[in-house]
């Protein structure tokens, strides 16, 4: 599995887009797919479209921007997500929630932001954090991390519990804090946990 990432190098921007989801992958790829395409078209389709010396400078062109950017990506090469061992998650998971429990935010969010460096697509923990950020008066970056949680595919497990953070986020408005009432973040056993990791990996 690992060698088969390095087949994102046959196409310019490819690395970045398939496994980062970058925009500027994005741009460069669809540069390239123009650019290849409108040579292959002034070459073989219609090939008086062009004159020889501008089909030429064409192919030039493409070739370039492949030779540039291959080297490019070769040489930055996006290192795949880590992937912590489970029980190490659960256990950082864990110490997290009982410190949200606790109302000890500062530790809760020590341990989350822990958990997120060493599994950034956890999608339990991205939303225990912008819950931990709404019940701590965060309003903006609460509802900005559910939204980018929500579109991931970390979230889809998690849809119902990220409209109903949403919801309170909309009711509440900009006054979110400490005067709210107690959040219940749905908390699964560990066998519910599994599947929703299971799920969303």
């Amino acid at each position: 599995m690992h060698a088969l990432r390095y087949l994102t190098l046959v196409w310019p921007g490819l690395p970045w887009l398939w496994l980062r989801g970058s925009l500027s992958g994005l741009v460069l790829a669809l540069a390239f797919a123009v650019s290849a395409d409108v040579a292959i078209l002034g070459t073989f389709i219609w090939p008086g479209l062009f004159e020889l010396r501008l089909t030429l400078g064409l192919w030039a062109a493409v070739a370039a921007i492949w030779l540039a950017s291959t080297v490019s990506a070769a040489a930055t090469f996006p290192p795949p997500l880590a992937r912590p061992r489970r029980d190490e998650a659960d256990a950082l998971f864990a110490k997290a929630r009982d410190a949200y429990l606790a109302r000890d935010w500062m530790q809760a969010e020590s341990r989350i932001r822990e958990l997120l460096r060493i599994a950034p697509t956890d999608g339990e923990a991205q939303l225990l954090h912008a819950t931990l950020l709404r019940r701590t008066g965060r309003a903006a970056e609460a509802h900005k991390a559910l939204e980018k949680l929500a579109r991931s595919d970390s979230g889809t497990p998690w849809q119902h519990e990220i409209a109903a953070e949403l919801a309170r986020l909309d009711a509440a408005g900009e006054t979110t804090g400490s005067d709210q009432g107690p959040s219940v973040l749905s908390l699964h056993d560990e066998s519910d946990r599994q599947e929703a990791r299971s799920a969303a990996a």
